[in-house]
């Protein structure tokens, strides 16, 4: 059955190096992914350890899929002192262009073991907006 996922917050606008020195904004990771094509598919995979599928946002906007969410720090405690910090917590998203000849309406997004798989079929058309969860 599909799940409905909702807006955890918009992609921000690139900071400017002042911006960021001073702390004014938090930063927002950028999701890693694999895109490549199949003879039948476009596909997008992503590992996402640590994030729940109803946490995410996958969105279709013109020519562009957005994939939103937030890996919650399972050990928030502030009073920690980190030997090494490499593990990003916190919102990310990643912007992906997508080519025309797919088909959104059988587009089908799948997470299994931390891995997020979405297959969009390929077509000789456009596509149309939206996009199944499983």
């Amino acid at each position: 059955m599909p799940n409905k996922l909702k807006v955890i917050e918009s992609v921000p606008e690139k900071k400017s190096a002042e911006e960021n020195k001073s702390g004014i904004f938090d930063p927002e990771g950028e999701l890693v992914v694999d895109v490549y094509e199949t003879d039948a598919n476009f596909v997008v995979l992503a590992a996402i350890a640590g994030v729940m599928i109803k946490d995410m946002d996958i969105s279709i906007e013109k020519e562009m899929m957005i994939i939103k969410g937030n890996r919650c720090d399972p050990h928030g405690h502030p009073d920690k002192k980190y030997f090494y910090q490499e593990c990003y917590w916190g919102p990310f998203s990643r912007k992906i262009v997508l080519p025309e000849n797919i088909n959104i309406d059988e587009a089908d997004a799948q997470m299994e073991k931390g891995l997020l798989t979405i297959k969009i079929p390929k077509t000789d058309g456009k596509g149309k907006v939206g996009i199944s969860v499983s």
